[in-house]
């Protein structure tokens, strides 16, 4: 069995209106990484995807619940103090808004660079910009946009230049959140592939956020699937999308658009009923690693 890298256990995170009013965002979210593997999560925007990442990098204190990265739980203020560098470095986040996410005011080679200045690491190649230089070269970018701004450059462009940034730890995982979602089709897919070799050379876990789920099917080894802050299904990637249990995860594979127009004229669209989502219900495993959440609702299986 692969060891297992980051262990999500009862995640819950609310948003305070006020004294009275508080927005459930994610709500008893449990969920495993492996080492080695991309695990997607998906889901309708508002789910909680992105707020159960920020939990998971330590920019939202979660309300309750327990976030074990190997093995130290990083929600302990302790346990994170005693272990702040390792944490901050093998744990790395790429950001859907590459605009926002690049500091406009400095240059690609000290934007890749600035990790490695924070944390007092020494260059592997003996300068940061030599380094700098590597990295994008590594996410196929050339050396003459080192002296460049954000603003000089294409959305495909700062995504590459945010993934160099994160490269340059060299991080056990790494945090996508719609990292391609703002970005063309052709520019998504050159993304996406450069995910694919880049895990693959580097045998990192990845986290993958999105609402697109055939670029889910292509990327992730398994699947969660959230609705309104909790999983309703988890699943290889393979199994799920041939075999979907949950009525939500049915409904949204029915909306994946078909290339072929004739097909598409003919597409049966599945309405799912906010009615039959029951709360709490329990995640049960329908077979290895397929799990679905099961209320007082019918799933076939």
């Amino acid at each position: 069995m692969c060891e297992v890298l980051l262990d999500v256990q009862h995640l819950t995170h609310y948003f305070k209106i006020n004294s009275k009013i508080k927005i459930r965002a994610v709500d008893d979210l449990s969920f495993q990484i492996r080492r080695g593997e991309i695990f997607g999560l998906v889901g309708e925007s508002g789910c909680g995807k992105s707020t159960a990442a920020y939990c998971l990098m330590n920019i939202y204190r979660p309300f309750s619940g327990k976030i074990l990265y190997r093995g130290i739980d990083i929600c302990d203020p302790k346990a994170y103090r005693r272990n702040k560098k390792m944490l901050q470095t093998s744990r790395q986040m790429i950001f859907q808004d590459s605009a926002s996410s690049l500091n406009g005011r400095m240059k690609v080679a000290e934007i890749i660079a600035e990790p490695m200045e924070i944390h007092h690491i020494r260059p592997p190649r003996g300068s940061l910009r030599r380094e700098a230089e590597f990295q994008l070269h590594y996410v196929g970018m050339e050396a003459s946009y080192l002296d460049r701004y954000p603003s000089q450059l294409s959305g495909g462009m700062r995504q590459r230049v945010a993934i160099a940034r994160a490269l340059t730890m060299e991080p056990a995982l790494l945090i996508a959140d719609e990292p391609v979602a703002s970005l063309d089709v052709s520019i998504q897919a050159q993304i996406l592939n450069l995910f694919k070799h880049l895990q693959s050379e580097h045998g990192f876990s990845i986290l993958f956020i999105a609402h697109d789920l055939s670029v889910v099917k292509y990327l992730c080894d398994r699947v969660g699937v959230m609705y309104r802050g909790r999983l309703v299904e988890t699943a290889p990637s393979g199994e799920l999308f041939e075999n979907p249990l949950h009525p939500y995860t049915k409904a949204l594979l029915s909306a994946i658009p078909c290339p072929d127009p004739r097909r598409e004229r003919h597409r049966v669209w599945q309405e799912y009923d906010p009615a039959l989502f029951e709360w709490p219900g329990e995640m049960v495993e329908i077979s290895p690693d397929h799990l679905v959440r099961k209320g007082e609702e019918k799933i076939e299986n």
